[in-house]
């Protein structure tokens, strides 16, 4: 059985969620970044935290892929076109998305008051939405970013746009509203988040 450290709130919920959608037995302690409790882990005090046996692994994108590759769900075998056309999809995410998104998040209420610049956050916002334009065009005929195979990268990208919903960020665009919200309907979505 896995272990998972770090609150809801967090990158956290992506872990989560996909042993949700894998089907995987898991304990999870919702606990507060840069506690004791997570140092012990990893000494930067960043969550999530996956505890498999003897190895405690670090950073959300890092976790779901080792347990996509160990579990092979949710992902394309490593070496193959398809899999190269995924990791494409994941780091345009955390390039575009997830960097922006973290970045606003800092200057809003994370770093000292002395260290925040509130006035990038009209920047980023601006950046997140031509990233969003350039991430519609990504989307095919299937309902995933891997056409008919929901992957990884269809989960950060659903993350990302609730996250960019909850900042505040513009998510007006329909296309890429109607494929985050038809990826949270799952049910293991609502799972991880305490649900049924």
């Amino acid at each position: 059985m896995y272990t998972v450290i770090g609150n809801l709130r967090s990158r956290t919920m992506r872990v989560l969620w996909l042993l949700q959608e894998m089907g995987l037995e898991y304990e999870h302690h919702p606990i507060a970044p840069h506690t004791d409790a997570v140092r012990a882990h990893n000494p930067a005090g960043k969550i999530p935290v996956l505890l498999d046996g003897d190895h405690a692994f670090t950073d959300s994108v890092a976790i779901m892929t080792y347990l996509a590759d160990k579990h092979r769900q949710f992902t394309f075998p490593a070496g193959t076109p398809k899999r190269a056309i995924q990791d494409g999809h994941t780091n345009f995410l955390l390039d575009e998305f997830d960097a922006c998104l973290w970045a606003a998040g800092r200057h809003a209420r994370y770093l000292p008051q002395e260290r925040r610049v509130p006035a990038v956050i009209d920047s980023l916002k601006w950046e997140f939405e031509r990233s969003r334009e350039h991430f519609v065009t990504r989307l095919g005929a299937g309902p995933f970013l891997m056409g008919d195979t929901m992957t990884i990268a269809d989960i950060i990208a659903a993350h990302c746009g609730r996250w960019a919903v909850n900042a505040g960020f513009p998510v007006e665009q329909p296309e890429f509203m109607e494929y985050v919200d038809r990826i949270v309907a799952r049910p293991a979505f609502k799972q991880a988040l305490g649900g049924s």
